[in-house]
Formats: structure tokens, sequence, C-alpha cells
């Protein structure tokens, strides 16, 4: 498996207006999930994680909140290297 890369939505997105906290994260070139800073989240976890539709079979969790980006981008590289 590649190195996991965040771009943000509005570089790595043609058409759509994203916000600044709007990140795709992309293996190998293709966008395999996303980090954001949710709107409505468990109180002190903003930041959701999630794999992308298509890539989250056999993997567990798909999902989830955490405190800080930094801390999401390594919840989704945990799940996303799970066979």
């Amino acid at each position: 498996m590649g190195q996991l890369v965040l771009k943000r939505a509005s570089a790595s997105r043609v058409f759509g207006e994203w916000r600044e906290d709007d990140y795709d994260v992309l293996a190998d070139g293709a966008v395999v999930g996303r980090i954001m800073k949710a709107a409505a989240a468990p109180v002190g976890t903003p930041w959701m994680w999630s794999l992308g539709y298509g890539y989250h079979e056999d993997r567990s969790p798909i999902y989830g909140y955490e405190a800080t980006r930094e801390a999401a981008m390594t919840a989704f590289a945990k799940s996303w290297r799970r066979q």
C-alpha cells in the first residue's frame, strides 16, 4: 500500500466550494477517504475521518472522530492498513 496524502478538497475536486478544514485522503493518486472538521461531532472530537465508498470492505472501523486533524489521519491510516 502506498503512502497516504492529505489534499485540501478545494484543490482536489473540480466542482463545489469546500471549507479550509475539508481534506481528501489520497493513496496512489486516488481519493480513498476524507478528513474534515464536522459540523456536528462528539464534544472534544471535532475532526471526522471516513474511508471512501468502495474502500471500506473488510476494514473496521470505517469512520471515527478525533480531537485533532493529525489524530484523525493516524486513525484513518490504522484502519486503512488493516487487512
